[in-house]
C-alpha cells in the first residue's frame, strides 16, 4: 500500500524522472517535464496558501480538461485543500446546490463551455461579485464563498485571474509549503466528487489521498502502464475516469499525460497519431464516435496498445473493433463507481478476448468483492446473480454532510453496497448484469436490459441501443428499446422485431421501438436512463 500523499507522489516522480515528459498539450505547445510540472504545482500551491486557503478547506473547480485543472489537482495535493470537482454540464441551480452543499470557499472556473457562459452563471448566483474586491466576496446565497478565480487573462469584476495566483505565490516560502505538505496524511480527504445524479440529488463523495493513489497504481498495473507509455485522456477530469484512471494512474508510474481539452473524435485520433500515444481512455460512445468518424482511416494508430473502456456497458462488437481496428489488443475494461475511487474490478492485458468482452474482470489487488442477496448481507455461491459489494482501501470516507446516505451505502463491516447486479464465477471474474433499479419485471419475469442491448448490438444497422422498462396495464412493465442507427441506415420497428424472432425469448422482445439520434447523457458519458424513461412516458401517453 502506498502511504504517500498526492503531493509527495508527484515530488517523488520528479526526483526519479526529472527530464521525462509529464504533461503534454500539443495544441497549446505545452510540454512539461516531471521536474517542471512539480515546480509549477508547488508554485500554484503557494499561491493558494497566499489566498489564506487552509488545509481541509474546499476549493471547487468548474472547467474542462484545461492544463490548470491538472495543476490544481496536484497543487491541492501538496497544500491540503480539498478539490471539489464540478460537472461541466451544470447550470445555475446545480452549481449553486453543489457550492452550498460542499461548503466551498473558493471557485475556479473557465469562461464558458458549449454555449454555457460560466461567467454569467456565477454573476447570476453571486451578483455581489460585480462590486467586490477579489477575495472579499460576501454573497447572500453563498455566504461561505470568498474567492473566485477565472482561468483567463481577461479581467472580471470581483475575481482573480490564474496569473494572479501564480504572482502572489512569492508571499509564501518554499519552506512554508514543505511544512504544510508534511502536515498532510494519506488518510485525509483531498478530493470530493459529486455523483452524476442519475437519480436524486448529487452526493459529495469524500476521497482520500490513499483512496486515489492506491487505486490509480493498481489500475496502471492492470494496464501494464510504465514510464514509457503516453496516455491520451479525452475523458473529463471532473470525473474519476479522467483524474484517477487518467492523470493519477500516469503519475503513479511516471507515464506521460496527453489530455484532450474537450472531446472531439477527430482531435483524439489526431492527438494519438501526433504524440505516438500508446494508451487511450474512453467510454463506449467515444470509441464508437472515433471508429465511425469518416476520416478514421487517415490516422496512424499503430502505436496504441492499451487503455481503459469504462463508464457504461461495453458492447462486444465495439470492443472487438477497438482491439482490431485501433490496435488496442491489450485494452482493459474497468468497473466501479465514484464511491470506490473508482475501480473495483478490471480485466488484465493478457486475459483471453472472451473474458475481456464478457466480463468486467476481477478484483484489483487488495480489494475484496462478494455477491450478496439483494437487501441482505448473505453471500451467494458462484454463478448466482445478486448485488455486488466491495471492501478495501478504495472505499470512500463517506458522503459529505450526509451520514444517513453513508450508512445506507456502507454497512457496519465496511462493505460498500454498489446497487449493481452481478454474477461472479469460480475464478473471481464478474459479469455486471444490471442495476437493481434497472431490472424490468414483466409479468413476473425478471428481465435485465443489458442482455437485450447486447443482442441489439449484433444487428448490422444498429450503432447503439438502450433498453428501459415502461408501465404496461397487462404485464406491469414492458420493454422499450431506443436505437441509434449507423450513418446512412434506415430501419423500421417491425424489421427490428423480426430480427429478434426465434433468437431470443418472446417476452424479451421490446414491445416499443424508438429511433433517436442521441441519448440524454451525463458529462461523464453515462446514459441517463431515467431521462429516457421520462421521454418514453410522455410519448406513450
Amino acid at each position: 500500500m502506498m502511504q504517500e500523499t498526492i503531493g509527495e507522489l508527484l515530488a517523488k516522480r520528479a526526483k526519479q524522472l526529472p527530464q521525462h515528459e509529464a504533461l503534454v498539450y500539443p495544441d497549446r505547445g505545452i510540454r512539461y517535464t516531471y521536474s517542471e510540472f512539480d515546480q509549477l504545482c508547488r508554485k500554484a500551491a503557494r499561491g493558494l496558501m497566499a489566498l489564506d486557503i487552509d488545509k481541509g478547506e474546499h476549493l471547487a473547480i468548474w472547467a474542462t480538461n484545461v492544463p490548470e485543472w491538472v495543476t490544481l489537482q496536484f497543487a491541492t495535493g501538496k497544500m491540503g485543500a480539498v478539490l471539489v470537482t464540478v460537472n461541466t454540464n451544470y447550470r445555475a441551480a446545480e452549481l449553486e446546490y453543489l457550492l452550498k452543499q460542499s461548503e466551498s470557499r473558493t471557485l475556479v472556473l473557465i469562461e464558458d463551455y458549449r454555449g454555457n457562459s460560466y461567467i454569467d452563471t456565477i454573476y447570476e448566483i453571486c451578483p455581489e461579485l460585480h462590486s467586490c474586491e477579489p477575495g472579499k466576496l460576501s454573497s447572500k446565497r453563498l455566504p461561505l464563498l470568498k474567492n473566485v478565480v477565472v482561468l483567463s487573462e481577461k479581467r472580471y469584476n470581483g475575481a482573480y485571474s490564474w496569473s494572479d495566483i501564480l504572482e502572489i505565490a512569492d508571499q509564501v516560502t518554499e519552506e512554508q509549503l514543505d511544512a504544510r505538505t508534511a502536515e498532510l496524511t494519506a488518510d485525509e480527504v483531498i478530493n470530493m466528487q459529486y455523483t452524476s445524479g442519475t437519480t436524486g440529488f448529487p452526493k459529495g463523495v469524500m476521497l482520500t489521498h490513499s483512496n486515489l493513489t492506491n487505486n490509480a497504481f493498481h489500475i496502471a498495473g492492470c494496464m501494464e502502464l510504465t514510464k514509457d507509455d503516453r496516455l491520451c485522456i479525452p475523458v473529463p477530469f471532473f470525473h474519476c475516469f479522467g483524474c484517477v484512471i487518467g492523470t493519477m494512474a500516469c503519475v503513479t508510474v511516471g507515464a506521460t499525460m496527453v489530455p484532450v481539452q474537450e472531446f472531439d473524435p477527430e482531435t483524439v485520433l489526431a492527438t494519438v497519431e501526433k504524440e505516438k500515444c500508446t494508451a487511450l481512455h474512453g467510454v463506449p460512445t467515444m470509441f464508437i464516435a472515433e471508429l465511425n468518424h469518416p476520416n478514421f482511416q487517415n490516422y496512424d494508430l499503430t502505436t496504441l496498445r492499451t487503455g481503459v473502456m469504462a463508464g457504461s456497458n461495453c458492447p462486444v462488437e465495439v470492443m472487438k473493433a477497438v482491439m482490431n481496428k485501433m490496435h488496442m489488443e491489450e485494452i482493459t475494461i474497468c468497473y466501479g463507481q465514484t464511491e470506490s475511487s473508482p475501480v473495483i474490478t478490471q480485466t488484465r492485458t493478457n486475459d483471453p478476448v472472451e473474458l475481456r468482452v464478457e466480463t468486467v474482470g476481477r478484483a484489483l489487488p487488495d480489494v475484496e468483492v462478494k455477491i450478496v442477496e439483494p437487501g441482505t448481507s448473505k453471500e451467494l455461491p458462484p454463478n448466482t446473480q445478486g448485488e455486488l459489494c466491495t471492501r478495501g482501501y478504495h472505499v470512500m470516507k463517506g458522503y459529505y454532510n450526509n451520514p444517513d446516505a453513508t450508512e445506507e451505502a456502507i454497512d457496519e463491516e465496511g462493505w460498500l453496497h454498489t446497487g449493481d447486479l452481478a454474477v461472479m464465477d469460480e475464478t473471481g471474474y464478474i459479469r455486471v448484469t444490471g442495476r437493481l433499479k434497472d431490472m424490468i419485471i414483466r409479468g413476473g419475469e425478471n428481465i435485465y436490459p443489458r442482455e437485450i442491448e447486447e443482442f441489439l448490438y449484433t444487428h448490422p444497422k444498429i450503432l447503439d441501443a438502450q433498453v428501459i422498462g415502461v408501465p404496461d396495464e397487462k404485464y406491469g412493465e414492458e420493454l422499450m428499446a431506443w436505437i441509434i442507427l449507423k450513418e446512412g441506415e434506415t430501419a423500421s420497428s417491425d424489421e427490428i422485431k423480426a430480427y429478434f424472432r426465434d433468437k431470443i425469448s418472446r417476452h424479451k422482445i421490446p414491445k416499443h421501438i424508438m429511433f433517436t439520434k442521441e441519448y440524454p447523457m451525463t458529462a461523464s458519458g453515462k446514459i441517463q436512463k431515467f431521462k429516457l424513461r421520462e421521454q418514453s412516458m410522455s410519448l406513450l401517453k
